[in-house]
């Protein structure tokens, strides 16, 4: 075996992990900027939910408290009632909704195939979209929790479970979201169809999982129907680590049901996984 041989076969790998991984920390900040400049995108899956807090703690101060007792005491504020539904709706927007329609749109103007043609990996791609969801999903909890404490008063949890609680239900449903999110990009058959493909039956999911609405408000069967989806068991995680624990009994079942959940909410990451291992391509083959 000659020297050129024995350079060519100790040669590190061009795509290994390292390069990998430089080069999706790369597309995290390029992905962060982009997403920033949309402003369209930054209102609607950014501040949307920041706005409908004020606007519902606004709109229902007047109706006092939630959950007081007969004497009139007690209970907590609408800002702090409609605080955990509005971090779900957010985890959902900017999992599901930016990614599954940037992605399309991508995939429609032809960035995906250009990226197809470059040096660029596919995992590095994807390190880069789901870094970007969760950059900016932590920094809209950050503005949803100092607006409810500063504007409205709210008394944020002080048990360190309660924070533990909110720490992995975080995670995973914004690492689920995100995957669910890449996984409906497949479903537009256009970047120009994205939008009105996956916002609307989106924004159904918010009014039937307890977001907007109280859940135990629902009739039944369509309890049934949200339960399916991963939304419902976000925002009851979230309740369950914000909200005093009086307000399991209004939950179905009558507890938070946490193990319930990280049951459903990990059934939907490797059901997620699985679609976009077998879907995601960086063309259509109909196109």
């Amino acid at each position: 075996m000659n020297a050129a041989t024995t350079t060519t076969t100790t040669r590190p790998a061009r795509f290994g992990l390292a390069r990998t991984l430089r080069l999706g920390a790369a597309r995290i900040g390029y992905e962060t900027r982009v997403y920033f400049r949309a402003g369209d995108t930054v209102f609607f899956t950014f501040l949307f939910p920041v706005v409908l807090l004020g606007i519902f703690s606004v709109a229902f101060q007047g109706m006092g408290n939630v959950g007081t007792n007969p004497d009139g005491s007690g209970g907590i504020s609408q800002a702090s009632y409609y605080l955990p539904g509005m971090i779900a709706a957010g985890i959902l927007l900017s999992g599901m909704q930016n990614l599954g329609v940037d992605i399309a749109m991508e995939r429609g103007d032809g960035t995906l195939k250009r990226l197809a043609g470059t040096p660029l990996p596919v995992m590095s791609y994807f390190i880069g979209k789901m870094g970007q969801v969760l950059v900016t999903s932590a920094a809209q909890v950050i503005i949803l929790m100092l607006l409810a404490k500063l504007a409205f008063g709210v008394e944020l949890p002080s048990e360190p479970e309660k924070w533990l609680t909110f720490l992995w239900v975080y995670l995973l449903g914004i690492v689920t979201a995100a995957v669910l999110g890449i996984a409906i990009s497949r479903l537009p058959r256009s970047g120009k169809s994205a939008a009105a493909v996956i916002i609307p039956p989106l924004l159904i999911l918010q009014f039937i999982s307890g977001v907007y609405l109280s859940f135990s408000l629902l009739p039944e069967w369509l309890q049934n129907v949200a339960s399916v989806f991963p939304l419902k068991w976000i925002a009851q995680g979230m309740r369950a680590a914000l909200l005093p624990e009086s307000f399991a009994s209004a939950e179905a079942g009558g507890t938070w049901d946490l193990a319930g959940v990280a049951i459903v909410l990990g059934i939907w990451l490797v059901v997620g996984l699985v679609v976009c291992r077998l879907t995601f391509r960086w063309i259509r083959k109909d196109s």
